[in-house]
């Protein structure tokens, strides 16, 4: 057998297994670049702490599992589980808060055996899109009006719940996810066009709505030197930090922000101004290349779905992640309010770790599972 005809049984051989164990190779290995390059500016963020490196290695393994055990799960399945899923977490949301655990001024987890702590607003973010696509999946598109309200007020119940935790970051971003299916359901340009009318009307509704130290954040984001030492520290201090890096960055473990202890939550919401510090614009520039890549994955799987449902809840499903991504890096650089949004699989975390795996573990599970044509 000739060295080319070799290659290509090889070839042949490894997509079969890759198809069969359903994982998506390119997914697959833009998220383990990803997560590699995560662990090592953690390492650094969180001060050379390598018990945070582990637990942060262990949730990852466990979202790993997560991903892989969805992918196994044809998306009719998840089609037919869809509306349970979203009574089910709803009620959790309820019960979170009647009888939630509270920390830090906010009340958003239900307590578990052991002592774990689990954060139903987290698995929203994936049943919200999940519930709104099997609702338009065998419904004539695009939507009538009827239908937006209803699929609206699906969204609203939920989204008004998890804002009055307090988690407005959260709340936003379950918001989108439900939002951006309704988008690629064909909405039509008018209701689009009539909605940004009506957003200075929404804005001020929803400042009447915002707590204090959510205005606060605002305020801040507007004129970060009127508070420098108060409200304004964590984005002063962002900002040097990006700033510092230069193009080439100061070096790994050289970063003085984080390092000295200037930078507040290095390792969670502003662990980006710590990789811009020390590995500098280029070192951004790579990470941003990464997440490209994932997102395209993402959007190539969802325009190639089989059906509606499928092809809906891929789309939503990854540019909720590019929102993921965005917000924080805005926040991070102050072009946006700070809303305590982590840098997907960058971030140390817990639950949104676990999140954000089962998601492109179902976006395996969309592309893997086509029927052969």
């Amino acid at each position: 057998m000739s060295d080319s005809v070799y290659r290509r049984v090889l070839s042949f051989t490894n997509a079969r297994l890759w198809k069969l164990v359903h994982i998506d190779v390119l997914l697959m290995a833009s998220l383990l670049l990803l997560i590699v390059g995560g662990l090592f500016v953690l390492y650094s963020a969180s001060g050379q702490n390598v018990a945070m490196v582990e637990r942060q290695v262990f949730r990852l393994a466990i979202g790993l599992l997560v991903c892989l055990a969805l992918a196994q799960l044809p998306p009719k399945y998840m089609k037919r589980a869809s509306p349970s899923l979203f009574i089910f977490i709803t009620v959790l949301l309820i019960g979170v808060l009647l009888f939630g655990v509270g920390a830090k001024g906010a009340q958003r987890w239900l307590a578990l055996p052991g002592g774990l702590r689990f954060q139903p607003s987290e698995i929203m973010k994936i049943v919200m899109p999940m519930m709104i696509a099997w609702y338009f999946s065998d419904r004539q598109l695009p939507p009538n009006i009827k239908q937006i309200l209803s699929v609206l007020g699906l969204i609203v119940v939920p989204v008004l719940m998890i804002a009055k935790q307090p988690d407005l970051g959260t709340s936003l971003l379950v918001a989108v996810s439900g939002i951006f299916v309704l988008f690629l359901a064909g909405l039509g340009w008018r209701y689009i066009l009539g909605a940004a009318a009506m957003a200075p009307v929404a804005g001020y509704a929803l400042w009447q709505f915002m707590h204090d130290y959510q205005r606060q954040r605002v305020l801040t984001f507007l004129n970060p030197e009127s508070d420098p030492l108060g409200s304004g520290w964590n984005i002063i201090q962002s900002k040097t930090a990006i700033g510092s890096g230069g193009v080439y960055g100061k070096g790994f473990l050289e970063g003085t922000q984080a390092q000295l202890d200037f930078l507040p939550e290095s390792h969670t919401d502003f662990i980006i101004a710590v990789l811009a510090e020390e590995f500098g614009m280029l070192g951004c520039g790579v990470l941003i290349l990464a997440y490209l890549l994932v997102i395209a994955r993402g959007l190539y799987i969802a325009a190639n779905a089989e059906d509606n449902y499928a092809r809906l809840l891929a789309g939503s499903l990854t540019l909720t992640f590019f929102v993921y991504m965005f917000v924080n890096i805005g926040m991070v650089s102050g072009i946006l309010p700070v809303v305590g949004v982590p840098l997907p699989l960058v971030s140390y975390g817990g639950t949104s770790i676990i999140t954000i795996m089962a998601t492109f573990g179902i976006l395996m599970s969309i592309q893997t599972h086509k029927r052969a044509r």
